[in-house]
């Protein structure tokens, strides 16, 4: 039987293309989905097997809306896979750039591109739902005055031209994506754990929470914090490290850090993706 596999946005995306790489030996499904709370609903209910969430880029940091869901859903990392961004401007056939007045992609999208819209201050970027649909979507106009920022693999599906490729502020643009499963089995290679902590709000809270770490010899990858909702300036803590977590010295970490913190949640333990 095919796994399932779940992702955000039409044919075409950045999210369809990790599908297509990190599962790429396997026999599978990929489903799309319009939003994020509907794939990992699904995920949790086990309705599909999997789903590939973009959690990190390397020019605009952290996509706080996919992360943020690890708190509240019972989704586990079980795999990540790193994707390089090259953004494209799609037209119609025959478009030339002073043509275009307006340019549509997802909003991350569009914040990965600044120095192109400097460059091109008559040309008005507009926020749309992904990358793929707003080509789908200047398919469907008609107008050779309104272009998309997307993938080359939106361009082949939608059968439009490439005008200007790579045209991202950062050449070496890459999105960690994460593989999501309602299954807890972790991988005896597994080299990689994400976490998230609530602590007291009070001085020196963080401090003797990360010291635990350091205490273990543990490297820590990645320290991000996040409003808590409901609550006024407090915040959790997401916190990413070497190991796995069947490690000695990482359950003694973990164990430790109950004594540090009001709440800790492990969101996964995976192989680390290769750069």
């Amino acid at each position: 039987m095919s796994i399932k596999v779940g992702y955000q946005g039409a044919n075409g995306t950045f999210s369809e293309i990790a599908v297509n790489n990190y599962f790429k030996e396997k026999d599978f499904i990929g489903i799309n989905y319009t939003n994020f709370v509907s794939i990992v609903k699904d995920v949790q209910d086990k309705v599909i097997d999997y789903a590939l969430l973009p959690v990190e880029n390397t020019t605009t940091g952290i996509i706080s809306r996919t992360y943020d869901l690890f708190k509240d859903y019972d989704i586990f990392a079980v795999g990540e896979i790193n994707v390089l961004i090259e953004e494209n401007l799609i037209v119609l056939k025959d478009t030339k750039l002073e043509d275009i007045k307006e340019v549509y992609s997802h909003p991350e999208v569009i914040g990965q591109c600044s120095i192109f819209f400097n460059d091109n201050l008559n040309i008005r970027p507009i926020p749309y739902q992904d990358t793929a649909k707003s080509v789908e979507y200047i398919k469907s106009q008609n107008n050779k005055s309104k272009a998309a920022l997307a993938s080359s693999l939106a361009a082949k599906y939608y059968e439009l031209d490439i005008l200007l490729r790579n045209v991202q502020d950062n050449k070496n643009n890459v999105t960690r994506f994460l593989c999501v499963s309602n299954n807890k089995n972790i991988d005896k290679d597994a080299n990689k754990i994400s976490t998230m902590f609530i602590i007291k709000h009070e001085a020196g809270s963080l401090f003797r929470l990360l010291e635990v770490f350091a205490k273990e010899n543990i490297n820590l990858l990645k320290l991000e914090s996040r409003p808590i909702q409901g609550k006024h300036f407090e915040y959790c803590f997401y916190l990413d490290f070497d190991g796995n977590i069947n490690d000695k010295n990482v359950k003694k970490a973990l164990e430790k850090a109950k004594n540090h913190s009001i709440y800790q949640k492990v969101l996964g333990c995976y192989k680390k993706a290769i750069i």
